[in-house]
């Protein structure tokens, strides 16, 4: 029987307790930024202070401003610009030398350059309206403004796939410049919370939280292989750990982005506990987003395939498949859904299961 049905493999009964699967300017202000995550993702990824995250923002605001005017001034001449990190400055390319001094005086860095952004728009126009006759070493091209070429990224030793593409398409051989990289690209979908994925291309369950490289659902969901709620390859379960506990680890791959959020928006940003008698929420890809309260800790839950211990009871709605689907409370991660009946529904704690995967929550 699917999980999507109740519990998978082990279901064999209707149970009154079912496991559910299935100048230079001043420094800007942080309270002038939409988004309040932003200053401290500059400083751990761009190595800056919180003073000079915020003084560069500033900057590149401007900077984006004046590109804007440039471009319209310098019309035809207008060769492409990009922010200068190094000096702070916005750089810009121009085809006539005679208006360099009119960029320079913008408060800009002028550089002569050969083509002209049109130019090299069009470039891409004309690859993109041959896209079909490309080898498929050539894995992709676009405007480099800082070389003022296009670039064309194609795999290693592949380069001679690329002059019979570049004669079809009718571009400027001298505005193309052909870079050989091994790295090929690949969609990328977040791991989000209450999502669905599939075990072994049959049964369904939900996703719980996003952890380093994976994500925590309930143990009775695997073991197995994994795909997406799109279908797409996701991972497999590192650890399933049932009955006893209900918890588990998929390990996704690199077509897979953990994110610290659920999928309805829903930041997680810790794992502190609620009391009993607290609002708690959940999502699972059968039921949604559906709420209640925190009832009863520490219970033992012996259902047909399995006894579990350490569960939390709640009053909130769930179905077949929102199995592993995440409980959280205001922003802390709670727990995992394990199973239930019409009236209760059990989840995981998610810090015991941390523990024994090892593993630590995606903070949204």
């Amino acid at each position: 029987m699917k999980i999507t049905k109740l519990l998978g493999v082990a279901a064999t009964a209707a149970l009154a307790t079912g496991a559910l699967v299935t100048g230079t300017p001043a420094a800007a202000s942080s309270d002038t930024l939409l988004n309040a995550e932003m200053v401290p993702a500059l400083q751990r990824d761009l190595g800056l202070t919180a003073g000079q995250a915020l003084a560069r923002i500033q900057s590149e605001t401007a900077a984006g401003t004046l590109e804007q005017s440039l471009a319209s001034a310098l019309a035809g001449s207008f060769g492409g610009a990009s922010y200068n990190e190094a000096t702070g400055k916005l750089r810009v390319g121009v085809t006539d030398a005679a208006k360099l001094g009119q960029v320079v005086a913008s408060g800009a860095e002028a550089e002569l350059v050969r083509f002209s952004a049109a130019q090299l728009d069009s470039t891409v126009d004309k690859l993109n309206a041959g896209e079909r006759a490309a080898d498929g070493a050539i894995t992709g091209w676009g405007v480099d403004t800082k070389t003022n070429r296009v670039t064309l990224n194609v795999l290693p030793g592949k380069s001679g796939t690329v002059d019979s593409f570049l004669e079809k398409t009718g571009v400027d051989k001298a505005a193309v410049a052909v870079v050989e990289t091994a790295a090929v690209p690949t969609l990328k979908y977040d791991v989000r919370g209450g999502d669905a994925y599939y075990i072994n291309n049959s049964s369904r369950c939900s996703i719980g939280f996003s952890v380093n490289g994976g994500f925590l659902t309930a143990g009775h969901c695997g073991p197995g292989t994994v795909t997406g709620s799109n279908r797409v390859a996701m991972g497999s379960f590192a650890r399933a750990s049932f009955p006893g506990n209900d918890y588990g680890h998929v390990r996704v791959n690199s077509n897979w982005v953990p994110r610290g959020i659920i999928n309805n928006g829903t930041r997680v940003s810790g794992s502190s506990e609620a009391s009993t008698g607290a609002s708690i929420c959940k999502s699972g890809s059968t039921t949604g987003w559906t709420c209640g309260t925190v009832g009863a800790k520490n219970q033992t839950v012996r259902y047909a395939e399995g006894t579990v211990y350490g569960m939390t009871a709640t009053n909130v709605r769930s179905q077949a498949g929102d199995s592993g689907g995440s409980f959280i409370a205001g922003n802390q991660a709670q727990g995992m859904l394990s199973g239930g009946n019409s009236t209760v529904t059990y989840f995981f704690p998610v810090r015991p299961a941390l523990s024994a995967t090892g593993t630590s929550l995606v903070l949204g």
